[in-house]
C-alpha cells in the first residue's frame, strides 16, 4: 500500500476518533474515545494518507523537555501490517528528536491480563525498540493494567 505521512498537525480529533471507533478490540470504551478525541485536538498529530484517505494516525504528547509519549495511535483494520504504524512512529520520533526529547514512552495493556490483540501490540512496540519499564494496575484500574514501555531517542 502506498501512503504518505503528514504532520505534525493540530485539530485532527474528528478523523482520529473515527479510526478509533473502527478498532473496538483496542478502543472499545466510548468514554475513552471521547477523552482521546478531546486531548488529540491540541496535540501534534501525524496522519498516514493513502489515495487521499486517512488510514492511520499518531498523536504525540510531550510531558517535559526530556520525554514524550505516543499518546494514542490507530491504523484502520484494512491498512494494518503495511508499514503505516512503523512510519508513524518513526515520524513522531524524528519530530521528538528535533525538539530535544531524549525518551519516548507508550502505554498499553499489561501482560498480567493476557490478550491476543495486545500481544501483537507489544510485539510491534518491541520491534520498534521499546522496552517494558513497569506495569501499573492503578493507572487504568486493576482490570486494565497499564504497561509503560520506553525507548531512548539519544542514539
Amino acid at each position: 500500500m502506498d501512503f504518505i505521512i503528514e504532520g505534525p498537525l493540530r485539530n485532527q480529533s474528528s478523523v482520529c476518533a473515527s479510526i478509533l471507533r473502527e478498532l473496538p478490540d483496542w478502543f472499545g470504551i466510548e468514554q475513552a474515545i471521547q477523552d482521546y478525541q478531546r486531548e488529540i485536538e491540541a496535540l501534534p498529530t501525524f496522519l498516514a494518507r493513502s489515495g487521499g484517505n486517512v488510514t492511520g494516525f499518531l498523536s504525540l504528547k510531550q510531558h517535559n523537555p526530556f520525554s514524550a509519549e505516543i499518546y494514542v495511535m490507530g491504523v484502520r483494520p484494512e491498512a494494518q501490517r503495511g508499514g503505516i504504524g512503523q512510519a508513524l512512529v518513526e515520524a513522531a520520533e524524528s519530530h521528538a528528536r528535533d525538539l530535544g526529547v531524549e525518551y519516548m514512552q507508550v502505554k498499553t495493556l499489561g501482560p498480567s491480563r493476557p490478550d491476543k490483540g495486545y500481544a501483537g501490540t507489544l510485539a510491534f512496540y518491541a520491534a520498534m525498540g521499546f522496552r517494558p519499564l513497569e506495569e501499573f494496575p492503578q493507572i487504568w484500574g486493576e482490570h486494565n493494567p497499564c504497561l509503560i514501555l520506553v525507548k531512548s531517542l539519544s542514539f
